[in-house]
């Protein structure tokens, strides 16, 4: 008999695949770290390495006050949206989540169907960290019975907005004020990919969501920019909105574009301008016509905060063109001014060319789309001559020769040439 030894060992295992205890400990912190948020215990180095293996789908009442690494958040981010700008969120990916996270969460509300506590209960978690809203749809109330009422609506005119039923929004009036470092909000009332179920009543902002907007607005005191836009603000809903925005300790930008704002809504607007710290006004492709405009003018001619203001797209003629060049004759804090498609003349380029010769705060003026002619333009040209001080000057189609336009964009190349070389003649001469 005899005995045969044979060792048998496992050709894969080895001893360095065996994690040490840090290692298991560390494994155990992350899989239960919604339970048991163990992070500030922890060394610096074992601290980044918990924050890189961390799963982004934890709860925000786990990770929100307490996890502020940015590469963290940068996962979040880039795992739920395809395209991800910091630029536009303060270059912060916190900031970025939790301005988005809202958002999308506002975009998707619905009215008496939605939950309310779910944007309550997500104030405490971004409180500290929104300062931006860009809202481009709020849905309206979902009804049982609306389907044999969009049948009705649109067998009895609903499509030419002759629809009875009235859609309210949700109420932003116990959310922005809770955001106290909410600066900018922009807003779109209405319904985006809506498809065959259109209606005009998706796009309908309602007297009873104005009154709460411009509530909600006035208790926001560190808004900045405030912008409404496409969302069929009327005369009525812009006094509203301006009452309620007279004295506000902060705002410097309102932009009302492309909506039903006439005369009243003008003259309303006007009294804004000289009552608060407005510098950006932007009110293009509404319906003021001469009367309008004159007010504004009254107000611009007394104000010295605004430094830009759009009236693009509206019915401006002469006579509301010549009441923006009297004010700009003693205005000396406007720098930019547009009034590009609004049916101004010969005449508003006669008294524009004065404004040339006195003004030296505007440095840029768009005329573009206005019948102004040969003769207005070579009107222009004569006031450009005695000014060092604009450097953009839109005529496109406004039918001006293109003598006066050539002689014109030569006047404003050497200004702005000027304007480059002034900064380098203000520095302080090195030392010798």
């Amino acid at each position: 008999s005899y005995c045969v030894h044979r060792i048998i060992e496992d050709p894969e295992w080895c001893l360095v695949t065996v994690p040490p205890l840090s290692e298991l400990c560390l494994q155990h912190i992350v899989q239960n770290f919604a339970n048991n948020p163990v992070l500030d215990r922890l060394l610096p180095e074992d601290q980044r390495k918990v924050l890189a293996r961390l799963p982004t789908h934890l709860p925000l009442t786990v990770t929100a006050n307490l996890i502020s690494d940015e590469d963290y958040w940068k996962r979040c981010c880039t795992e739920r949206w395809q395209v991800c700008d910091i630029s536009n969120h303060g270059g912060s990916w916190k900031q970025m989540f939790f301005e988005r996270h809202l958002e999308n969460i506002l975009k998707c509300f619905v009215p008496n169907t939605t939950d309310p506590n779910q944007v309550l209960e997500l104030i405490p978690l971004c409180r500290d960290y929104v300062r931006k809203l860009e809202i481009d749809q709020f849905l309206p109330p979902v009804k049982e019975d609306q389907k044999e009422e969009t049948d009705y609506l649109s067998d009895s005119g609903s499509d030419f907005g002759f629809g009875k039923v009235c859609i309210h929004h949700y109420d932003l009036g116990a959310l922005v004020p809770a955001l106290p470092l909410l600066e900018e909000l922009h807003l779109t009332y209405g319904v985006k990919d809506c498809g065959m179920n259109f209606e005009w009543n998706l796009f309908k902002f309602t007297y009873q969501d104005c009154c709460n907007l411009a509530a909600a607005v006035k208790m926001c005191h560190n808004l900045k920019v405030f912008k409404l836009t496409q969302s069929n603000v009327d005369d009525d809903k812009t006094r509203l909105l301006v009452r309620n925005l007279l004295d506000h300790p902060s705002l410097v930008e309102l932009d009302l574009s492309h909506n039903f704002i006439g005369d009243k809504g003008a003259r309303a607007v006007s009294k804004l301008i000289n009552c608060s710290k407005l510098e950006i006004l932007h009110l293009c492709n509404n319906q003021i016509c001469d009367e309008g405009a004159q007010a504004l003018a009254q107000a611009l001619a007394k104000n010295c905060t605004l430094t830009s203001l759009n009236l693009r797209l509206n019915h401006v003629q002469d006579e509301g063109g010549k009441a923006m060049g009297c004010a700009l004759l003693t205005n000396t804090t406007l720098k930019s001014l547009h009034l590009g498609g609004n049916r101004l003349a010969e005449q508003t380029a006669v008294l524009f060319s004065q404004v040339l010769t006195r003004n030296s705060s505007l440095t840029c003026i768009n005329f573009s789309c206005n019948p102004i002619g040969p003769d207005g333009g070579k009107q222009l040209f004569e006031g450009l001559r005695c000014n060092q001080t604009l450097t953009e000057f839109d005529l496109r189609l406004a039918e001006v020769d293109e003598e006066s336009e050539y002689l014109i964009s030569q006047m404003l190349w050497a200004n702005q040439d000027a304007a480059c070389l002034q900064p380098r003649l203000q520095q302080p001469a090195e030392p010798l």
